[in-house]
């Protein structure tokens, strides 16, 4: 055999294949794995090779995220980023210092703010307009499903006392129905249709900055969960086209096209012409279509099967939201998997989980298997009759792993909420995992961090990284292999990238280095763990 571009000695090499176990060297030759195994493989050391000492550091598959929005947070880094702190006092002095900051812009927009920094999760116009008074300010909150607006940018979109809540969302009001300044689901778009679209440079400059970003966290892949306009954003297809173009998309991504969920079946042709039109020749595909079928629970538009309670315990008549009518999203689903689409769900409450699996399962009786890898996101509650069903279709459970520990939002403003025993079936990854279902990860983000290594330590532990409180739900624990699965082999499945997410001879050389075997690490250090490399097809896009 000719000697390898790069070889990868003296570490862990972590497969994720059993039959590869206790492997410490790697070789590659162009884009792809050449060899796998121990002292034999420096044999295809040559005077030009690359050989990258492992000292006893770890070679995994490279992670994918198979949720993401990943435009969208590279452009919230951009403009007025909350993230990082819940403290009320300090989003007033981002606020201001950004305002400041940026005279010349017409609007302020941004996000990242969480629910838990204000009363019952609502924050007011009043306090926005102390900040910013002249000028419009819309920023989304922590996880994308509501907008915190002040009064300028309500006067410049006409939304008053008289506007209608659309069918989809909600405007929280005042006592005398004046718009209080937080928008719920789709009246988001009520204010965001006014405020000013980023450009194409934007976009591109706001993907090629999340791409830096989640190649040091080791992520070589991801499914964009949104192409398309939705909210009041913009769609980001044609950033990924231009730097596919432009060879400077060096992540391996697959998109999805968003639902329109006010319109039906009249828009699946123009569905099947964006594929086409998003088919790159490269890196990147739109072979997927987003249907949100509901909201989520701290908002109360999550659908579930028993009605919420409200704040004195008792149960209220609402049991949240279905997007997209039940009986026909059967019909929709069977129509796009027949057109051989991949159909991504949004379905975080137990009755929208059992409407999309009965989507999946009307597909199959009527198309058969078509390998289509179907698969539902978030996830939050599972009804136990629905677990084994996962399994039984195939339908790839899209865990957000990093959500299913106690923190604020949900122990004040989910679970007291949940009616019936819906809080003790919270994020079920044990009961899928033991059920057989085939078990895929990502991140949501901007909603939460993109750091796989941090929703492998949730995964594993059910405690946030650093966490003093107890475990959440512990027998809902995933064990760290299937915790690695989730993010490599699993979200290669669901992505289609069936030459990654496995360390084999001929597969692609999509590869992250980190810095100690997570297997040597208690189970509380994971997230201590550090990426040094990231590779993609055999090429250094992170570390030195």
């Amino acid at each position: 055999m000719s000697p390898a571009d790069t070889v990868f000695t003296s570490g862990s090499v972590i497969t994720m294949d059993p039959a590869l176990a206790g492997a410490t060297a790697l070789a590659v030759t162009g884009e792809r794995i050449t060899a796998v195994g121990g002292e034999e493989v420096r044999e295809l050391i040559g005077p030009d090779t690359e050989v990258v000492d492992l000292a006893g550091r770890a070679l995994l598959p490279g992670f994918q995220d198979a949720h993401v929005h990943a435009v969208f947070g590279g452009l919230e880094l951009g403009v007025c980023d909350l993230t990082g702190t819940t403290d009320l006092a300090e989003y007033r002095q981002l606020i201001t210092a950004y305002a400041a900051a940026h005279p010349e812009r017409p609007w302020i927009t941004g996000g990242g703010w969480s629910m838990e920094s204000f009363p019952g999760g609502m924050p007011t116009r009043q306090l926005l307009d102390a900040l910013v008074p002249d000028r419009p300010v819309l920023l989304a909150n922590r996880d994308h499903h509501g907008a915190w607006v002040n009064t300028r940018a309500l006067e410049l979109a006409g939304v008053t006392a008289s506007t209608p809540d659309p069918a989809d969302g909600r405007i929280e009001r005042e006592a005398d129905g004046t718009p209080s300044g937080m928008l719920q689901e789709g009246a988001v778009e009520l204010v965001g249709r006014a405020a000013p679209r980023p450009t194409e440079e934007d976009l591109l400059a706001g993907l090629l900055r999340a791409q830096r970003m989640l190649h040091g966290y080791g992520i070589t892949a991801w499914q964009d969960a949104l192409l398309g306009e939705y909210g009041g954003h913009p769609d980001v297809s044609g950033a990924y086209l231009t730097a596919s173009g432009r060879g400077l998309l060096t992540a391996r991504v697959v998109g999805s096209l968003w639902w329109d969920r006010e319109a039906g079946a009249e828009q699946i042709p123009r569905l099947v012409e964006r594929r086409e039109a998003l088919r790159s020749g490269g890196r990147f595909r739109a072979d997927t279509v987003k249907i949100m079928q509901d909201g989520i629970a701290e908002n109360r538009t999550a659908a579930m099967t028993a009605p919420y309670k409200d704040a004195c315990g008792c149960a209220t008549a609402d049991s949240g939201l279905s997007f997209v009518d039940p009986e026909a999203l059967r019909g929709y689903v069977t129509e796009l998997d027949a057109l051989d689409f991949q159909v991504h769900f949004h379905a975080l409450g137990d009755r929208a989980v059992r409407e999309a699996l009965d989507a999946v399962e009307a597909a199959r009786a009527a198309n058969g298997r078509r390998g289509n890898r179907h698969h539902l996101a978030h996830l939050q509650v599972v009804h136990p009759v629905d677990v084994p069903r996962f399994a039984r279709l195939d339908a790839v459970a899209n865990l957000q792993p990093l959500w299913a520990a106690h923190e604020p939002q949900l122990d004040e403003l989910t679970s007291p909420f949940l009616g019936g025993d819906l809080a003790e079936r919270q994020y079920p990854f044990g009961d899928l995992h033991r059920a057989g279902a085939r078990l895929a990860a990502g991140s949501d983000w901007p909603v939460s961090s993109a750091n796989p290594l941090e929703g492998i330590h949730v995964a594993v532990n059910r405690i946030l990284p650093g966490g003093d409180l107890p475990p959440f739900l512990p027998g809902q624990r995933l064990d760290l292999t299937t915790a690695l699965a989730a993010y490599t082999s699993g979200s290669a499945y669901v992505n289609g990238l069936d030459d990654t997410g496995v360390l084999l001879p001929g597969h692609l050389a999509d590869l992250v280095v980190l810095d100690r075997d997570p297997y040597s690490v208690p189970p509380a250090e994971l997230a201590s763990l550090r990426v040094e490399a990231t590779y993609v097809g055999g090429r250094r896009v992170f570390g030195s």
